[in-house]
């Protein structure tokens, strides 16, 4: 599980962003993503992937994507 937060006290932010790989009871795997204010229950999202190797891809796109908008 890849974790990062995203702080900025002059506008009262206080972010995070999960990513991880699950398999699945099915022989794929998922890409499960939660992400909200820090001490709050978060949002989930669950995106499925026949193979391993598409969604690794799809979680480091993800946090690639977050860490560009200032995730870290």
């Amino acid at each position: 599980m890849l974790t990062i937060h995203r702080r900025d006290t002059s506008r009262n932010m206080a972010r995070f962003y999960a990513v991880s790989l699950q398999a699945d009871l099915l022989d794929g795997w998922s890409v499960v993503r939660e992400w909200g204010r820090i001490g709050r229950p978060g949002r989930v999202k669950t995106d499925l992937h026949d193979a391993l190797a598409p969604a690794r891809t799809a979680a480091e796109g993800l946090a690639a994507k977050k860490r560009g908008r200032g995730y870290c």
